[in-house]
Formats: C-alpha cells, structure tokens, sequence
C-alpha cells in the first residue's frame, strides 16, 4: 500500500491527497450533490496550487463523495447571502477568475473521473480536465434555461471547444440531461466504463501516465494547448525550448538506456 499524504485545507468540503505520483481532488459536498460553494473554490485554488508546486504529483485526479455526482454545478443556496451585494458578487467572480487561472496553471494532466450528476458548474469543471472518463450511470447538462440564469462566456467557450456550437446549443437550449453514452458519442467525455469499474479504470490510467517521463507528458500538455491559440497567439518559441529541454535532460538519457537494457526507465522529471 502506497503512502497517502493528505493537504490540511480550511474546508472540510474539500480533500486533498497525495499518493504515488497522483494528486487526488475530492468534491466532499455530498448532501448537496457536490455543488460547488465559495470556500470549496477558494479551496480548490490552494489544491490545484500546490500539486503544481510539488514535483512529486504527476498527474492530477478530480472525483465527488459519495456515488450520486461528480459536480452537480454551484451552491446556488448560498447565493442570497453571498451574492446579494454588488460587492459580493464582486468577490465570488473574482474568486471564480482565480480558480479558472489556477487551473490554466496547472501543467500537469488533468483527469476528470465522473459518476452521478455532472450539471451546470460541474460540466464546466469536468472540462477544464484533459481527460474525461465517466461511469455508465452519469449524466451530464447544463440546467441554466431552468434556473434563469446565464452560464459564463469561459465556461460555454470550453464546451463549444469540446463538442461543437450546435452540439452546445441543443444543449443550451434544452436545458436537458445527457447519459454517459450520449456524451461519448459527442465528444463530451473520452470513455465510459461501468460504475463498479469506474476508480480501477482510472488508476490504471493516472498510473500509466505517471510512470511516463514529466517533461515529454508537461510538453504535451503545454504544445497542444498552443496549438488550440490562434496562429498569432502562439508561442512558437516556448514549444522549441521544450523540445530543447528535453534533449538535454537526464530522463532522456534514461530512457534511451532503459530502452537498449530492455527494463523500464525510472524519470525523474529533470
């Protein structure tokens, strides 16, 4: 059994812990569905903060308590009291701005493991992740037209980037729930496995990517996300000084000589 490391956070609703290369993000709203409050985001910051800062996590996995959501959107409870002002809002947008750059930061892969509800917020959150793998049980939506209220520009930017605009508008425009099969379908999530399979298959997966050398998956990540700017926001530059990098580094030495001594390499991430 691996070493677990737990974050000290000032929320019980969010938990954070380290194992084996992976850091683990856990929604822990599981009375309101995960929904996603304030203190759970200015939470999320400090977590996404620090796995960037630790060279020791690899790869980053989000999850919900209990088996009834991922995300089931915002605590929309908690928006009298902490919305009501101008000056409020103000600070629930800013919190919201620093959590989107927080995980805009991050470069390490991002897996979303879904199951249960994955609506409004939690979508939005679902796709910030490079990589989605969902239970056969989940459904996913975005229930703005049933509340009236308008969803975010950033946040329906990813979704028309992940399935498409008309994809989005149906979406949109339904306010309707869609099953895990019909997100595959769309685009919306990579794979779908059973919910009995559902955290097997993705420590398998976050494993795999862990064992892989830092730099090669880190310049990945970053390159296809130049490649997704338009050509004049590019930084051609930065792409060349990762390739640069990794020429010169000392996993690239290792895994050139774990291949001629047929073993598996041992990266280091420098």
């Amino acid at each position: 059994m691996s070493e677990q490391l737990a974050m000290v956070l000032a929320t019980d609703r969010m938990i954070a812990v380290k194992e084996a290369g992976i850091g683990w993000i856990t929604f822990n709203n599981p009375a309101r569905r995960n929904a996603i409050s304030l203190e759970m985001r200015i939470a999320l910051i400090d977590i996404l903060t620090e796995f960037q800062r630790d060279e020791g996590v690899r790869v980053v996995v989000m999850k919900g308590a209990g088996e009834k959501a991922f995300v089931s959107g915002s605590d929309i409870s908690e928006f009298k009291d902490r919305r009501a002002t101008p000056e409020q809002a103000d600070l629930y947008r800013k919190a919201s701005e620093n959590l989107d750059r927080a995980f805009e930061g991050l470069d390490k892969p991002l897996i979303a493991m879904i199951q249960g509800a994955c609506l409004g917020a939690g979508l939005g959150t679902a796709l910030k992740a490079d990589m989605r793998v969902s239970a056969a049980d989940a459904q996913f939506g975005i229930p703005a037209g049933r509340l009236g209220l308008v969803y975010n520009y950033p946040g329906l930017k990813r979704v028309v980037e992940t399935i498409g605009p008309a994809r989005t508008m149906e979406m949109v425009f339904t306010a309707r729930r869609y099953s895990a099969d019909e997100a595959l379908r769309i685009g919306l999530v990579h794979e779908v496995t059973s919910h009995e399979t559902l955290e097997t298959r993705v420590r398998e997966l976050a494993a795999t990517i862990a064992r892989n050398a830092p730099l090669s998956v880190r310049a990945g990540k970053l390159m296809i996300k130049e490649m997704m700017k338009d050509p004049g926001d590019r930084n051609l530059e930065l792409c060349a000084s990762l390739v640069k990098e990794a020429f010169a580094s000392e996993d690239y030495r290792e895994g050139r000589t774990a291949f001629m001594e047929k073993r598996e390499p041992q990266f280091k991430g420098r």
